[in-house]
């Protein structure tokens, strides 16, 4: 499948109709084992947590979507996050973005150090912080873009040269805008990470993680990894990822031109005393987002005027935003990070405003949302 059409992509590669019965959508190849042909020898396939058809076609798409040659699927977000650092060894150091998910900075600041790792948490929007806070040891930058839960948005080429001048590999995190608006590996990024819980799976029915890469050693290297570690997803979790990624380029599209109306929306209340989303012109990386993201996706947060009682008390009035942690479905969902998400940063620099306020913004009708929002301030 030749094009270079994304929504093409997304429904065909990896996707070819089944060669056995015609079936054109890949099958659920629900099994652990397969026959061998004789001692030792097998076609491509002998246990599942190594590989397994439906996981393959996965793969090969979001290889495609992300512009590189390699993909893997994992169990979850945090299991592809947790096998790309057995990349590291005890003694290596992680630059981080300092406005992070929960729970990565749980697992670098909480897990990993036990294990020897070392982390530097650095404002990633200032290039020259960033490269100050890099070392001798330094080996990983890892960037999330937009940030969760402020929407910082990172410099990805930026960062990158920082990287590969000290010898160190650039990962970002892509959760929050996915390959239809935003293609690290393109900007110079050496591995792109995906928890496709999210908008790739897009339905909050499914749990999957997943990285690409266009780097053959890093790929055969994290191939080990998966199979030694075994964070892999089930065959009908990579199916579900697989059914939800067909529509992608229409949700985002459609989560975007939401989330900018909601924005817009916002950023006019007296009630809300800061808008974060980089579709508006107040936006601090405004014209970085113009440039590396095809739209502004559908995620932003604002801090309510009054304070975390006003923020608890807005979250709860709603009646179409469903009080709820994730984000990257079709409905619409609100939470307070400071109790929800990122309760994990609490009492540490990255600790979030408890007045924030967090919106992943579906793809209901604007109307539908602006007046829910409408109703829940007037509550609040």
């Amino acid at each position: 499948m030749n094009s270079d059409q994304f929504a093409t992509r997304a429904i065909h590669v990896g996707q070819a109709p089944d060669a056995a019965t015609g079936a054109v959508v890949v099958p659920i190849y629900q099994t652990s084992t397969y026959a061998q042909s004789d001692v030792g020898e097998h076609k491509g396939y002998d246990y599942s947590r190594t590989a397994n058809p439906t996981r393959a076609a996965l793969e090969e798409c979001l290889a495609s979507l992300e512009e590189g040659k390699f993909g893997l699927a994992f169990s979850s977000g945090m299991g592809a996050i947790t096998t790309l650092m057995f990349l590291l060894k005890k003694g290596d150091h992680v630059v981080v973005c300092d406005d992070v998910y929960g729970g990565t900075f749980r697992l670098f600041r909480r897990v990993l150090e036990d294990f020897g790792l070392e982390f530097s948490f650095v404002d990633m929007t200032n290039p020259e912080a960033t490269a100050r806070a890099v070392r001798v040891n330094t080996r990983m930058l890892w960037i999330e873009t937009p940030t969760n839960p402020l929407i910082k948005v990172v410099d990805i080429a930026a960062i990158a040269q920082i990287a590969k001048k000290a010898g160190a590999w650039t990962v970002v995190d892509n959760t929050f805008v996915s390959p239809y608006l935003q293609k690290p590996l393109t900007l110079g990024a050496d591995i792109v990470m995906h928890s496709t819980t999210k908008y790739l799976g897009g339905h909050s029915d499914v749990i999957g993680g997943a990285v690409v890469t266009a780097d053959k050693e890093i790929f055969e290297r994290l191939k080990f990894l998966q199979n030694a570690a075994g964070a892999v997803p089930g065959p009908l979790d990579c199916w579900l990822v697989l059914r939800g990624i067909k529509t992608l380029a229409l949700r985002m599209e459609r989560h975007s031109e939401n989330a900018l109306t909601i924005a817009q929306m916002l950023e006019k209340n007296f009630a809300v005393e800061r808008v974060f989303y980089p579709g508006l012109k107040s936006h601090p990386q405004y014209e970085i987002a113009r440039r590396q993201m095809g739209a502004s996706g559908g995620m932003l947060s604002f801090i309510a005027r009054g304070g975390a009682e006003s923020a608890r008390r807005i979250a709860r009035a709603t009646r179409l935003f469903t009080l709820g942690e994730s984000l990257g479905g079709v409905e619409s969902l609100i939470e307070v990070p400071a109790a929800m998400t990122h309760m994990s940063v609490a009492g540490s620099p990255l600790e979030v405003s408890p007045a924030l306020v967090r919106l992943s913004v579906g793809i209901e009708h604007a109307d539908d949302l602006r007046a829910d929002l409408e109703q829940a301030f007037a509550q609040s």
